[in-house]
């Protein structure tokens, strides 16, 4: 018996998901040696924002795949991971983090709530959908480092909303001694020579902003776990 069309519709939009997120693993994870277990792993996940949304080139342009240029450039062993899925939100995430863990990680950024603060998703939502992602990549991994890349709401979404939904980020890094970095968007949100026509997406500049951003707090990180 052929499954209904609702069930067949979910299953085909799953399979396409984990098909978008083995295309942007690819170009900013380079293969490595079988052997080399020196090299460590950095993965990104998150949503349109790690993924390179509307950027010509992602595999080059994106945050993610500047960061393993940063790397390289340091010759420092380490591969970079863009599990970066376009409309993902945290209950997406908490779904999804399962199969990205399944490979080695020895630090984790993560990026997610933009959409759910856009789609007026309660806070403690958020917030509890973020804390069950970290609950399991510490289960998964638990020498691994976890960074917090912190959301902001635009003031459309009225003040009280923005404060709760800020508030998030800065509890679950403070109850979880996460690494954080309070806005992921910090220097390019609202510039519109850094964002894409939907002044939502950064722009190839503002994603050399972002980079430059995350790069202050990785380089420690990576230089101490290298």
């Amino acid at each position: 018996m052929n499954p209904p069309p609702s069930t067949r519709a979910r299953a085909l939009r799953w399979m396409v998901a984990l098909a978008v997120v083995q295309f942007l693993w690819s170009p900013a994870c380079p293969a490595q040696p079988a052997g080399d277990s020196a090299t460590r792993t950095l993965v990104f996940f998150g949503d349109s924002l790690t993924a390179g949304y509307g950027l010509a080139d992602p595999s080059t342009q994106s945050y993610p795949a500047l960061i393993q240029q940063k790397i390289d450039a340091q010759h420092l062993s380490w591969r970079v991971v863009n599990a970066g899925l376009s409309g993902e939100t945290s209950a997406g995430g908490v779904r999804r983090v399962d199969w990205v863990l399944r490979q080695g990680v020895d630090l984790f950024v993560l990026e997610l709530g933009a959409n759910d603060g856009l789609r007026g998703t309660a806070p403690e939502v958020t917030r509890a959908n973020l804390q069950a992602i970290i609950d399991k990549v510490r289960s998964a991994h638990p020498k691994a480092r976890i960074v917090l890349a912190g959301m902001r709401m635009p003031a459309s979404m009225g003040s009280d909303y923005r404060e709760a939904f800020h508030s998030v980020y800065e509890d679950l890094a403070a109850r979880n001694l996460l690494i954080f970095i309070p806005f992921l968007l910090e220097g390019v949100a609202g510039n519109p020579d850094l964002n894409q026509g939907d002044s939502i997406h950064p722009n190839a500049s503002g994603e050399i902003v972002v980079a430059g951003l995350l790069w202050k707090t990785l380089f420690p990180e990576l230089k101490k776990l290298h």
